[in-house]
């Protein structure tokens, strides 16, 4: 959320408990879908039909009760339809790609998948501004962009018209849901490049300078990434899970399996539950203190 959170710390601003909840929801059902051993199409169908029935609900709920005042309807439109509608997005091209992808001969795959690399390099040039607003965290131009009373020129033509409905639509909510959508692109193709050609990014990390490694527990390491996550603030939000955790074992030459588990048995702690952070906040303040004092 902010995808971009878009996650759980933006649902306390102004927000209908309603949408919250399905939100909270479609969240848990797409990071098991995600985590899950499925293929990649039968993960983009099944997450196809999962957004397709979130992105439904929301709907009903706008139809039903509205908003309560234009903050909270440039909240829904700029934090949370954007949510479902981004993995929409994602789980259609990834669905496209897996489909389209030939069948056989690396170099016609790799050739495929350049191609695709180059449509999202022209999609980001060509939305260049928009994306700044956004990345700069910007909101004087909210009202225009993410309220149904601002600018009906809508910056992108859906192909599913089930959401060109007016009233469950503005001129930019969709666009920036395909921003999120195409950054999640790019890490699936950075992804099935390496399945082509195993260890051409393992080649690249080799070359670097091995500087830091992770000597604490994994399990610390686990509830900082967490953290991190739910603050969203890589890619605005956008960055799934997965991808985190992979950049921190790129990053820290670490591998972090069974992280989900990891987050189950952190959950079932007595407090503080974040027991790692809790303690890292008190060294530091107590260090800020004692330089205070001299």
């Amino acid at each position: 959320m902010k995808i971009a959170q878009q996650r759980y710390y933006l649902f306390s601003l102004n927000t209908n408990p309603m949408f919250e909840k399905v939100i909270s929801v479609f969240i848990e059902k797409i990071e098991g879908l995600i985590q899950s051993g499925k293929t990649d199409l039968n993960k983009a169908e099944d997450g196809i039909s999962l957004c397709v029935k979130t992105l439904s609900k929301l709907q009903k709920l706008v139809e039903r009760d509205d908003f309560e005042d234009s903050q909270v309807e440039i909240n829904f439109f700029k934090n949370m339809k954007p949510i479902p509608m981004s993995y929409l997005i994602y789980f259609t091209e990834v669905r496209s790609c897996e489909l389209l992808l030939p069948k056989a001969g690396n170099s016609h795959k790799v050739r495929f998948l350049e191609k695709e690399i180059k449509k999202i390099n022209k999609f980001f040039s060509a939305n260049n501004s928009f994306v700044n607003y956004m990345e700069q965290s910007h909101n004087y131009l909210d009202f225009q962009f993410f309220s149904r009373g601002g600018r009906r020129d809508f910056s992108f033509t859906p192909t599913i018209n089930y959401y060109q409905n007016p009233e469950f639509s503005t001129s930019h909510d969709m666009l920036w849901a395909k921003v999120q959508a195409l950054y999640r692109f790019i890490h699936y193709i950075r992804e099935k490049l390496e399945l082509i050609q195993p260890g051409s990014s393992g080649d690249f990390r080799e070359r670097q300078p091995k500087l830091l490694l992770w000597t604490g527990s994994k399990t610390s390491l686990v509830e900082i990434i967490y953290a991190l996550y739910l603050k969203g603030d890589f890619n605005h939000g956008t960055a799934d899970l997965k991808t985190i955790i992979s950049a921190f074992e790129d990053f820290l030459n670490i591998k972090l399996p069974n992280y989900y588990k990891t987050y189950g048995e952190m959950k079932r702690r007595t407090d503080p539950k974040a027991k790692y952070l809790y303690e890292i906040a008190t060294i530091l303040i107590a260090r800020m203190r004692k330089d205070d004092e001299k």
